[in-house]
């Protein structure tokens, strides 16, 4: 793992919650995208050289939701940044680490993303983030 690559915060009302980190941070939001497969809404704000990604259920069946309902909004998960995602998914289930999506798949930001099971990690939600490479 390089580095934490962004901190996803579960927000009910993403309008509403940009316009508060945006007087948190004394700046707006640099990008907006719908993640459909994942039924979410994200935001992403720079603050420095970390990133804080803001996330809006879309439906009552997503993922985000269904924590808002079961924890409310906060602190959703933390991603770090990897070269290798299929290596790095190799290595921590050999450490014996849960993952919950064995086959990196699309997520925000230009990203192929992996969870892993916040059970054996503490209560925390471990996300794990590599770029894709930009085709020409």
């Amino acid at each position: 793992m390089n580095k934490i690559e962004h901190i996803g915060i579960a927000v009910k009302n993403l309008d509403d919650s940009n316009k508060l980190f945006a007087k948190l941070f004394g700046e707006t939001h640099y990008k907006m995208e719908e993640v459909a497969n994942e039924g979410v809404n994200t935001s992403f704000f720079k603050v420095g050289e970390n990133k804080i990604e803001l996330l809006e259920g879309t439906n009552g069946d997503s993922p985000i939701a269904k924590f808002i309902a079961k924890k409310g909004e906060g602190i959703h998960h933390i991603a770090f940044d990897v070269d290798d995602i299929n290596a790095e998914i190799k290595r921590l289930k050999n450490e014996g680490f849960n993952v919950l999506n064995e086959t990196p798949k699309k997520g925000a930001d230009n990203k192929l993303v992996a969870f892993l099971h916040p059970k054996f990690s503490n209560g925390v939600l471990i996300e794990l983030c590599q770029e894709i490479p930009n085709k020409h």
